[in-house]
């Protein structure tokens, strides 16, 4: 019913909000050599309070630097580093530096700010990138189409994230999330126990792939959307 999935929408924030601000701001700040593991095993409890459970199809390349994933809410965020264990390094516009709670967890985990509306953005993107595959060792995380979509439909790709990849010469993996919605929908605020499924596409390297590449990533991620829908596991 509409209104058990309004509770577990406002339970799921709560829960988010209490991990977020009483466990993972502190651990972080105290224990910053730890700041992996410490996202890792909380993003792990969240998932566990809001009855939702994951699924891998797929591996990770170990090798690849740069991953490109398709954006439904923060549940894309917790269920990656519920199932990673390396901490990345994600890439989010600058305004939500200055939110409460997020802000100060973005700032603390090292994460990479970009100004979409400066031009000047794209050189500091590219700095800050290659400063952390080269000297943190950390890859980045990035959403292509830029925001959130309203649905699983993927939004047109922004340019940025192709930018950084040809002229970094990074091996990019690509992963569709899916299911992540139906745990916690931000738009229409409702929430329900389910299946998180993280799928890992094939990774490359950016130096050997046509120039279409980032369309082509953009065509596979939408083929294994498709797949999912097919067999009804899209809600």
């Amino acid at each position: 019913m509409k209104i058990f999935a309004k509770i577990r929408f406002y339970w799921g924030a709560f829960v988010i909000s209490t991990i977020v601000g009483a466990g993972m701001i502190p651990l972080i700040t105290l224990f910053p050599k730890y700041k992996g593991v410490i996202m890792h095993k909380l993003n792990r409890v969240i998932l566990f309070l809001m009855g939702a459970k994951l699924k891998t199809v797929g591996k990770r390349d170990e090798k690849a630097n740069l991953f490109l994933m398709n954006h439904q809410g923060i549940m894309d965020i917790i269920a990656l580093e519920a199932v990673e264990n390396t901490h990345f390094r994600w890439v989010a516009k600058k305004e939500l530096f200055d939110t409460p709670w997020f802000g100060y967890l973005l700032k603390n985990g090292d994460m990479i700010s970009v100004d979409r509306e400066n031009k000047a953005g794209l050189v500091k993107l590219l700095k800050d990138a290659k400063e952390s595959i080269e000297v943190k060792k950390r890859a980045v995380a990035i959403f292509p189409e830029g925001t959130r979509s309203s649905n699983q439909t993927l939004l047109p790709f922004k340019p940025g994230a192709k930018i950084v990849a040809n002229k970094l010469n990074l091996r990019v993996q690509p992963i569709v999330i899916v299911g992540s919605k139906y745990v916690l929908n931000e738009h229409n605020k409702t929430g329900h126990s389910g299946t998180i499924y993280i799928h890992y596409l094939d990774a490359f390297d950016v130096a050997d792939a046509p120039k279409d590449w980032y369309e082509k990533v953009k065509e596979d991620m939408e083929k294994v959307i498709k797949e999912y829908e097919k067999k009804g596991i899209l809600r």
